[in-house]
């Protein structure tokens, strides 16, 4: 009896993601994933408010509650690293980006193409791919601090002028420089911080979302 119970739960469950979209693999413990979508308008999120809202907004549509998301963004004011809590962070397949901040910042990290999943635990289009949407915002230096005049005005520009600075989500660019292969700072933007410069060069106006609890 508990045996047809448990797999009449399960056939419920999976008719259920088909149906709102809910990736029904995504592990419960989940505190990291990339946006599947940006804001639509380049580099201008609505600042760091806006960012920290969309994470939570993507979270929730995708079933993650009960966690509060920061982007990871630097600011002329504030540095990424210090936005996103202490870790451990996983991602929606449960598997572990890196225990903490150090970590994070340090080659032991598990960012790959096939960690650095979206909210739903879809792999996102990297180098290689059309379209590519491997470059991520982040504002920030290696070490996750910040990069003052490389935020398209603390993420509230969208038009030709200002940059930001970007990394590989796929860690792969045009060589193997320590840059190219960079999750968090591989190169800035190029023509400004519009939805069409930041797609120029491989990218969407994607960023990282870190549960900070």
């Amino acid at each position: 009896m508990r045996r047809l119970l448990f797999v009449a739960a399960t056939a419920f469950a999976a008719a259920l993601g088909a149906t709102s979209g809910v990736a029904v693999s995504q592990d419960a413990k989940m505190s990291f994933f990339v946006t599947s979508v940006g804001s639509g308008k380049g580099a201008d999120l609505g600042g760091l408010k806006g960012a920290d809202a969309h994470c939570a907004s993507l979270a929730e549509a995708a079933g993650a509650t009960g966690k509060s998301w920061h982007a990871y963004l630097s600011t002329s004011a504030e540095d990424a690293r210090d936005r996103i809590g202490k870790g451990p962070w996983f991602n929606a397949k449960g598997v572990k980006i890196a225990d903490d901040v150090a970590s994070l910042h340090s080659d032991a990290n598990g960012i790959t193409k096939q960690t650095a999943l979206d909210e739903k635990g879809e792999a996102v289009n990297g180098r290689g791919d059309t379209p590519n949407r491997h470059d991520m915002l982040t504002g920030s230096k290696p070490d996750g601090t910040r990069i003052a005049d490389q935020t398209c005005g603390d993420w509230t520009m969208s038009g030709a002028d200002g940059a930001a600075m970007m990394g590989h989500h796929d860690r792969t660019g045009l060589d193997d420089s320590a840059a190219a292969k960079s999750w968090n700072s591989s190169h800035a933007s190029r023509g400004g911080c519009s939805q069409q410069a930041l797609k120029g060069t491989g990218g969407d106006g994607l960023f990282y979302c870190f549960a900070t609890n």
